[in-house]
């Protein structure tokens, strides 16, 4: 079995909401197994367990400090690269479509890039003219079926990667 890491935090229930969705892919994707952690319960060492990586963040004109620490708290897995390779994805919701959640996605992507993870986006789907990013899965102001659909899609695409990698 390919485990697959989720990590989030959320602060208004956006990102929580996005984060089962994902999970939810995570789950249909058969040979996939999934460990979910709130940021507060996560230890980077659960990085060590995982063949695929998922994270989520509030919009908060970029990830929130709480989820920055602990990135910054796996600069010892970055040294010794132990997460090259490895499929990585990222979501976030805010209360704006303007509000950034485009950057908050970049500022998530260029962290699991700087471990050498491999980037899992979405490819362009006719919803995503009204949501959702080819950087990861969205949100803005309520979670719509749509975010729910494109969420699921995510968790999907990093476990089936994360599957045929650990083969």
């Amino acid at each position: 079995m390919a485990v697959v890491l989720v990590v989030y935090d959320s602060r208004g229930g956006l990102v929580e909401e996005l984060a089962q969705g994902v999970a939810g892919g995570v789950r249909d994707t058969a040979g996939a197994d999934l460990m979910m952690r709130r940021v507060d319960e996560a230890d980077p060492r659960d990085l060590l367990l995982c063949d695929g990586l998922i994270v989520g963040s509030p919009n908060w004109s970029g990830i929130t400090g709480k989820l920055k620490l602990w990135f910054d708290e796996t600069g010892d897995l970055w040294e010794s690269g132990d997460l090259a390779g490895k499929p990585a994805g990222a979501f976030t919701g805010g209360w704006s479509r303007s509000g950034g959640t485009e950057a908050t996605l970049l500022q998530l992507v260029h962290l699991l890039m700087a471990h050498g993870m491999l980037m899992v986006g979405l490819p362009w789907t006719d919803s995503m003219r009204t949501t959702g990013s080819y950087y990861g899965a969205t949100a803005h102001g309520r979670v719509t079926p749509g975010d729910l659909a494109q969420a699921r899609a995510l968790g999907q695409r990093v476990a089936d990667l994360a599957v045929r990698l650990a083969r």
